[in-house]
């Protein structure tokens, strides 16, 4: 049977990584787990309480498109306690996960043929998302000195939309709020639509993030219970967009998706009421990032850019290797510790880089990195 063009879209490698490393624990391995950005813990106690007791109490049908009235509020809430931001709860809209809201985000905003640029080393997915949806991809080459966060002067002017993250991933930096603003204001004259990545928001360490919101309503804003909240597995998200884009936003959910699992609004419900659990698992991921900034450099993982928040270390090895496959593979078979190459966050680049996540529980890192530390010392 025929296939699409578009279609073929390139590989997730941090998921291929994570199969192989399962593979070697099924075969009896124990394997460190840095390739994906996964928390080790569970959903929050609250969550999970939460849903159990609505388990027993309704069918979990579909809800509206734009998701649980009651959850759109508790998010609106969080940004009045985070960011001082007054929402119009109407302007949330639920979905299923990060992932749907790229969907609709960039089904909404763009067209066939649109070029819209994400800086590079960035999250893969924005650029297959794109090439599956016809629209084009335009990486633009960010610096180590700037944090690997696009600036202003390096923006094309042909572009229909830009995607920023902050913090990012690969490399965990943020931009400031001056930063932020000089890229939106640049944006904005060019009438280039604005797409901020903030799900990584709540896992700072030293300032916290800021949210575009807190500079215009002309954006739309993305983020999920999945990081912060730890609940990958339930897929469950939100979008903040223009008022003016809201309609359009809501046919487009009733078509794709109907509405984000029911069962996984409930739990975000409770996980909104958990944010002392969250800020302890937070501290957990501040003792691993100490850690890992310690110990890396000692065994030659020196060039890096230190992370401001999320849970990743984005590091050059280009005086390692100059094939980032072919060496993450040499440490996942010789020290049983995963790792991602650097060519799913830039294309051009990342034959020489990795991402190392510490995501998983301090006394993994710890056993990760003494591990890492062997390997190294007997390269």
């Amino acid at each position: 049977m025929r296939q699409s063009k578009r279609g073929q879209v390139e590989p997730f490698l941090a998921m291929d990584v994570m199969r192989l490393a399962a593979e070697a624990e099924a075969a009896g391995r124990d394997i460190v787990h840095m390739e994906v950005g996964q928390p080790a813990t569970p959903a929050p106690a609250a969550a999970r309480a939460r849903l159990a007791q609505a388990l027993e109490q309704e069918a979990m049908g579909y809800t509206v498109a734009l998701g649980l009235p009651e959850l759109r509020a508790g998010i609106a809430a969080l940004y009045k306690r985070w960011y001082g931001v007054d929402l119009d709860p109407a302007r949330v809209v639920i979905t299923s996960g990060s992932s749907g809201a790229f969907l609709l985000a960039f089904t909404a905003l763009f067209d066939a043929g649109d070029k819209v640029g994400l800086g590079a080393p960035g999250y893969p997915s924005y650029r297959q998302i794109l090439k599956g949806l016809s629209i084009e991809p335009v990486s633009i080459p960010t610096e180590v000195q700037n944090r690997y966060q696009p600036t202003p002067s390096e923006i094309p002017d042909d572009l229909a939309g830009l995607i920023v993250a902050s913090p990012g991933n690969p490399s965990g930096t943020m931009l400031g709020a001056e930063e932020l603003e000089a890229l939106m204001t640049h944006c904005a004259a060019r009438d280039i639509a604005f797409v901020s990545d903030e799900i990584y928001h709540g896992l700072q360490y030293d300032t916290r993030a800021v949210s575009a919101l807190e500079i215009s309503d002309d954006v739309f804003v993305i983020n999920s219970f999945s990081k912060y909240f730890s609940m990958t597995g339930w897929r469950v998200g939100w979008m903040v967009v223009p008022e003016s884009h809201l309609r359009t936003i809501e046919r487009l959910a009733q078509h794709m998706f109907i509405c984000a699992p029911h069962a996984s609004q409930i739990a975000a419900l409770g996980a909104l009421e958990s944010l002392d659990e969250m800020e302890q698992n937070r501290a957990a991921y501040a003792q691993n990032r100490a850690m890992m900034l310690e110990e890396l450099p000692k065994m030659g993982f020196s060039r890096i850019a230190p992370p401001d928040g999320a849970f990743y270390i984005y590091a050059d090895v280009s005086t390692l290797t100059e094939d980032s496959a072919a060496f993450a593979a040499e440490i996942l078979a010789s020290a049983g510790v995963a790792v991602t190459p650097g060519r799913d966050f830039d294309a051009e680049r990342g034959a020489t880089t990795i991402r190392l996540s510490y995501a998983q529980s301090p006394e993994r890192i710890a056993e990760g990195l003494k591990r890492l530390a062997a390997f190294m010392a007997a390269r």
